[in-house]
């Protein structure tokens, strides 16, 4: 058993993906009781029979702590801790379903990066609005540079714990932490949100400058141009500044952006040779999450007329088939500026 552990909980674990079967499993190898909810039945065979998850995260055994359902409403009603981790377009009708069985004192946790289409709410604010019945100060995000994998074999990983009330916070950063997996407690989950939605994005184009063929120059551009649009959103909806300096921010960005197990960083590298968004979804399972919250975002920053320039171009390469090398050609020639500047112009609307 991995870590010192003081109290065994009762965990509800809600999406089977690599993600979360990785945290699931973490969970119930440190001791506690999870019940793992998967849509696909045959996910929940294969945990039963194998104690694997082939289809999602191969090749790792999984704790005997940790059973898998099909039955949400059995999963949901018998934890007061329920940890979702559903692909972030799916969080309000999950949200939806699991109210009727949610209690006002149960421990939602949210492990999902993305922001809604439309409503522009991150998954914090889509469990407030789908979960009445819950206090929401009990609701508690977690963010930071940590692949599926890495996290399944145990691989050292430091992550961020957010929320709006220190003690729930606490309270799931000693439920998650081991002696492999370290949690810092955040007081601003709004930031740890948009720095796990955004990075995504900004990995695409990462990708981008690889699949063309371009240099590490570039890339170190791109990635720190790409925290100073995500901290002048963040800065916006009133994140704290600081915030992006930390884990779910920079960490979480460079992990993203030069990692090969990155899904986002891999999709914006096939484009950048070349290949069509269409062909490179037909070959997938999933769609990365940054596919969808580049639409999200870059209608998000119209709205609240932000300028963010690499946003702008990962939305034109996968939804108005524009040229990624002319994109990086249009983000060099664009026209000069100060660095820092929105730092000081936003600073005052921060950490509300």
């Amino acid at each position: 058993m991995a870590g010192a552990i003081e109290d065994i909980e009762k965990i509800g674990v809600i999406g089977a993906g690599s993600w979360g079967t990785a945290l699931a499993n973490l969970l119930a190898d440190k001791g506690h009781k999870v019940d793992l909810w998967a849509y696909e039945t045959e996910v929940v065979q294969d945990i039963m029979t194998h104690r694997e998850n082939k289809m999602f995260l191969p090749g790792i055994a999984l704790s005997p702590n940790l059973i898998p359902s099909n039955d949400l409403e059995q999963v949901v009603k018998s934890n007061k801790i329920i940890l979702v981790v559903v692909p972030s377009h799916t969080m309000r009708d999950m949200g939806g379903k699991m109210a009727p069985f949610i209690a006002e004192d149960t421990i939602v946790i949210t492990a999902s990066k993305g922001i809604e289409d439309g409503t522009y709410l991150t998954m914090y604010g889509v469990l407030k609005e789908c979960l009445p019945s819950l206090n929401p100060h009990n609701i508690a995000v977690l963010s930071g540079p940590s692949f599926a994998k890495e996290v399944a074999l145990k691989v050292p990983t430091a992550i961020s714990v957010g929320g709006k009330d220190n003690a729930v916070a606490t309270r799931v950063q000693h439920i998650f932490a081991t002696d492999y997996f370290r949690i810092y407690v955040n007081d601003d989950p709004i930031g740890l949100e948009l720095g796990g939605a955004v990075k995504n994005v900004i990995a695409i184009a990462a990708g981008f400058v690889d699949g063309v063929g371009l240099g590490l120059n570039t890339r170190a551009g791109l990635i720190t141009r790409g925290l100073a649009e995500i901290r002048r959103l963040g800065l916006h909806m009133g994140a704290n500044p600081h915030t992006f300096s930390g884990l779910s921010g920079v960490g979480d960005l460079i992990l993203t952006c030069t990692g090969d197990l990155s899904r986002n960083y891999t999709v914006g590298k096939q484009l950048g040779r070349g290949m069509t968004l269409a062909e490179i979804q037909a070959e997938r399972r999933t769609v990365a999450e940054g596919v969808r919250n580049t639409k999200s975002i870059y209608h998000l920053a119209k709205k609240l007329d932000i300028e963010l320039p690499i946003i702008n171009e990962v939305y034109r390469a996968l939804y108005e088939n524009s040229n990624p090398e002319k994109a990086i050609t249009r983000l060099m020639t664009r026209p000069l500026g100060h660095e820092t500047s929105e730092i000081d112009k936003y600073a005052a609307r921060s950490h509300k």
